[in-house]
């Protein structure tokens, strides 16, 4: 009995224990859950404030039925005006909208005080002035996972160009796009938008592009072509090639869109003179071959750094590539065969770095150069001594006055061939018009003989 009477005695408190433990389990827990939510929220309502894209509403069993009436979307009553952008399948016709009252906007069928619409292979972009709020559809061949783009202020962010740069050189220069402050992710959207780049003259007296004309320098690309590495990628490539004069210029970056455009103005930069000079040593003996210079303006660039790939070009337009590698100093040179009189073509790129670090690669304007008749004549018209000197015979006035009567000699016979050759076409022709005659005069008596004995 004691021990029941003890057993008794405990029980309560072994209820209350389990009661105490299951309720502050469930504060803690309702705590966690106050937070978390509180937390889910916050951010909700952040995203709401920040969102530049309006999502479909999630599918359900209901609506995967009609598949057309899951691209449906919302907009809020304090809306001014809004730039829409729906990706649809290449070469499909125009989407058509439909109002929370349920009425229609299409391409050719809108208010144009306040609807703008511009519509495009792959993407139909709609402007609109204080929207009807509510939900929204957009009835279509949208593209499977899309987005509504809501156009806020499309701009580009690029890297700024180097401190030094040279004219002739190729520079690589790589952008991203942004709506508000937020990147635009969509592959889809660099078939919405162009973006080119154009350098300015800051009509700077002190420099040699003063008063010059606006330069479209390239524009800008995400295909995987040129020097863009990647497709699709959403890092937008230009390759800028600055062949145009040195002088202070202003980079404005434009980005286009159908209904609007944007500009990046950056701060001029100083374009400096190629810094790589070509000349030629011509060769008086045609046995010896050309030397061909090039000096090297270590201000900017570290002349031990520099390589060069160029062609050659002969007067018979062959061609011959060379290379100078493993030099140093601030001067190079090459030898040019010595094949032939006329003009020499030297093609050439140089590698190197600036006095900075910077790796860069131009192309310096071609150099040419002319060797002219009268010395291969002057040097050739000798003869060689015992001694190795050279006797001239004849001078350049001399061979000049030879090869002019040597020129009229063969113009003479020319001409005497041709006449002789004339005067044999008008013996053929006669000799031929004498026969004719002939057999004419003989046909008219014979016929006048038999005429008269048949009488």
């Amino acid at each position: 009995m004691e021990i029941n009477k003890h057993h008794c005695f405990n029980l309560p408190l072994i209820k209350a224990s389990k009661l105490i433990v299951f309720m502050l389990t469930f504060i803690t827990a309702f705590n966690a859950w106050a937070f978390v939510n509180s937390d889910v929220e916050s951010k909700t309502e952040n995203n709401k404030l920040n969102k530049t894209t309006v999502e479909y509403y999630q599918k359900d069993n209901i609506t995967n039925q009609i598949p057309y009436f899951d691209n449906r979307f919302r907009l809020d009553a304090d809306l001014e005006e809004i730039t829409l952008i729906f990706y649809r399948k290449s070469g499909s016709t125009p989407i058509i909208l439909i109002r929370p009252d349920g009425s229609k906007i299409r391409v050719n069928q809108f208010d144009h005080e306040k609807v703008q619409w511009f519509d495009d292979s792959t993407f139909d972009m709609i402007k609109i002035k204080k929207p009807m709020p509510g939900p929204w559809q957009a009835v279509g061949d949208i593209l499977p996972n899309s987005q509504i783009l809501v156009i806020s202020d499309v701009k580009i962010a690029v890297e700024p160009l180097p401190d030094i740069a040279f004219s002739g050189e190729t520079l690589k220069v790589e952008g991203k796009l942004f709506n508000g402050n937020d990147a635009i992710e969509s592959p889809y959207f660099k078939n919405v938008v162009k973006l080119d780049v154009n350098f300015y003259s800051t009509n700077n007296s002190n420099h040699e592009n003063f008063g010059a004309d606006a330069i479209k320098v390239t524009s800008f690309r995400d295909d995987g072509h040129g020097l863009d590495e990647y497709a699709n990628d959403n890092t937008f490539t230009g390759e800028f090639i600055l062949d145009f004069a040195p002088g202070e210029w202003q980079p404005v970056y434009l980005v286009k869109l159908p209904m609007t455009t944007r500009e990046l103005r950056q701060t001029p930069i100083l374009l400096h003179k190629i810094p790589v000079e070509l000349s030629v040593v011509k060769s008086e003996d045609p046995d010896k071959p050309h030397q061909l210079l090039l000096a090297i303006d270590p201000s900017h660039v570290d002349p031990n750094s520099l390589v060069f790939q160029g062609k050659l070009t002969f007067p018979d337009r062959q061609t011959k590539p060379f290379s100078i590698m493993e030099e140093s100093g601030e001067s190079r040179t090459t030898t040019i065969t010595n094949t032939e009189p006329g003009i020499y073509r030297v093609n050439v790129s140089a590698f190197g770095k600036t006095i900075s670090g910077r790796e860069f690669r131009l192309v310096v304007p071609e150099f040419s150069f002319n060797v002219e008749e009268n010395n291969y004549l002057l040097n050739t018209a000798g003869d060689v001594n015992a001694d190795g000197t050279v006797t001239i015979n004849e001078t350049a006035d001399e061979l000049r006055v030879k090869a002019e009567q040597e020129r009229e000699e063969a113009m003479l016979v020319q001409q005497q061939a041709q006449d002789a050759e004339d005067k044999e076409t008008i013996i053929i022709i006669a000799a031929g018009n004498s026969v004719i005659i002939l057999i004419a005069v003989v046909l008219f008596f014979t016929l006048r003989r038999k005429k008269t004995k048949s009488k």
